[in-house]
């Protein structure tokens, strides 16, 4: 079944129109994306309105686009479907390109992929937590594809705007489907929940990530719950049993509850882990009194808990473990977003910088702890971390100076893990500390040599991605 401009159509106002089966090729709401045949979204964003941006749209291929009203000096054929939809709908005379009027833009592409998803008989596993969904994703999806033909949400589109828009690549080929699910604030991931209707949710870990945004530790849970709360009675709630706020969602779902970790009390645990450097980690599964020892080509031990997530999706969904261990040992350690690269001088760059969290930053060092080499952590701000953000800093610095030989700090945030890894003991020669990336690349080009391992991990807004570029020896 392909995608129209009848189906957006019908979405939103329940009337389905004949004869509009003008093919839509994706939905985009960046108009620099937009295509031949795709539908722009114009939303209304904190600094940007994508009305300015229509033109462009249509200019780039676009064949339609959402709006709350038409750009001035716009002029295209509109559908006002805000009044008397079918009385719009059958005034048009099918000419393109067009704008279809809502009362809300945001409302109206989440709604179209609400419409969308229910036309196919999808089974869907959610994922959310404050770190470890997008390798979730990739793992659960590598494990379900062993069996099923599956669908993922792609890179990071987990958002109330992004994974709507990716809903639309959903066909009738699909049997599952993977999706991540992120969140800000509170509704959110409820809002995702009415789109998607999952029947599998996934919680990761329980962290400070955005605290600074949710305001409190309980807003967060509140809100990673919802996706639990939201599954169907026939449904499943895969939880961390290692997580004592993950736990405490369990008597706030209606669905089966199926836990796992590194406790032999979890329904799917592991145990015997061993990490093999840059060649993965090796560790043995437990289930019902069935064991399955294997190795994944996922760096750190904290890979076994995303290892062991995959693994108890496809527990639940009745696969074998001979498609479990196929799908876990197949994922390449590409789809993962930490990375071994050849770095400047024969140094090795353990690429970590999509972001950057307690949690994620702890499980970054003990894996530096696990190469062999002269070990440099750069490590950039953690955002976002609200009344959290001085402890965690300190924490990540007193791990630091246990692992580390050379700490290079980016940004103001980050100072005081140096501060805090002098406190306790490493030499404050061994320190160093810039305001931004670039200014720490000139450091760096100086002192790396063959053999040293740099960690290199920070939040988003830090670009700590410039340093890996500057050093990476395949750029």
């Amino acid at each position: 079944m392909q995608l129209t401009i009848g189906h957006i159509l019908a979405a939103l106002t329940g009337y389905t129109p004949t004869g509009q089966e003008a093919p839509l090729s994706g939905v985009v709401v960046d108009s620099r994306e937009a295509v031949d045949n795709s539908l722009f979204v114009a939303l209304q964003g904190e600094r940007v309105d994508g009305h300015s941006f229509v033109a462009e749209a249509f200019s780039n291929g676009a064949c339609a686009a959402l709006v709350e009203e038409v750009p001035d000096g716009l002029h295209v054929p509109a559908i006002n479907l805000t009044e008397d939809g079918e009385a719009a709908i059958a005034a048009w005379d099918g000419s393109l390109p067009v704008c279809l009027i809502v009362a809300d833009s945001l409302d109206a592409l989440q709604e179209a992929a609400r419409y969308w998803r229910d036309q196919f008989d999808v089974k869907v596993v959610g994922i959310t937590g404050s770190v470890g969904k997008s390798s979730t994703k990739e793992l659960a999806h590598a494990v379900l594809s062993q069996r099923y033909c599956t669908f993922k949400s792609p890179g990071n589109r987990n958002s109330t705007v992004g994974l709507p828009a990716a809903l639309f690549d959903l066909g009738p080929e699909h049997e599952r489907a993977v999706l991540e699910m992120g969140m800000y604030t509170a509704g959110e991931i409820a809002r995702l929940c009415e789109i998607a209707h999952p029947e599998i949710g996934v919680i990761t870990i329980i962290g400070p990530v955005h605290l600074e945004r949710a305001g409190s530790m309980d807003t967060i849970v509140a809100a990673k719950q919802e996706l639990v709360e939201a599954l169907p009675a026939h449904g499943t709630a895969i939880l961390n049993f290692d997580d004592a706020r993950v736990m405490s969602m369990a008597r706030h779902t209606s669905a089966t509850v199926f836990t796992y970790g590194l406790d032999s009390r979890a329904d799917v645990w592991a145990d015997q882990i061993h990490s093999m450097g840059l060649d993965g980690v090796r560790f043995t599964l437990h289930h019902q009194g069935e064991n399955l020892s294997l190795s994944i080509p996922m760096l750190g031990r904290h890979s076994v808990h995303t290892a062991l997530r995959a693994t108890a999706v496809g527990l639940v969904d009745n696969l074998s473990w001979q498609e479990i261990a196929a799908g876990l040992t197949a994922a390449s350690a590409a789809q993962f977003r930490i990375e071994a690269v050849p770095g400047l001088n024969g140094s090795t760059i353990i690429d970590d910088t999509y972001n950057s969290s307690p949690d994620s930053a702890l499980a970054a060092l003990n894996l530096l702890s696990e190469l062999h080499g002269r070990h440099i952590a750069v490590l950039g701000d953690m955002l976002e971390l609200g009344t959290e953000e001085e402890h965690s800093h300190r924490l990540v610095g007193r791990r630091v100076a246990d692992v580390a030989d050379l700490l290079v700090a980016v940004g103001p945030r980050a100072r005081v893990i140096a501060e805090e890894a002098q406190r306790v003991g490493m030499p404050s020669g061994a320190i160093y500390w810039f305001e931004d990336a670039p200014a720490a690349v000139s450091l760096l080009e100086t002192i790396v040599k063959e053999g040293d391992m740099l960690l290199i991990k920070g939040s988003l807004g830090m670009r700590m991605d410039r340093i890996v570029t500057a050093l990476d020896r395949n750029s």
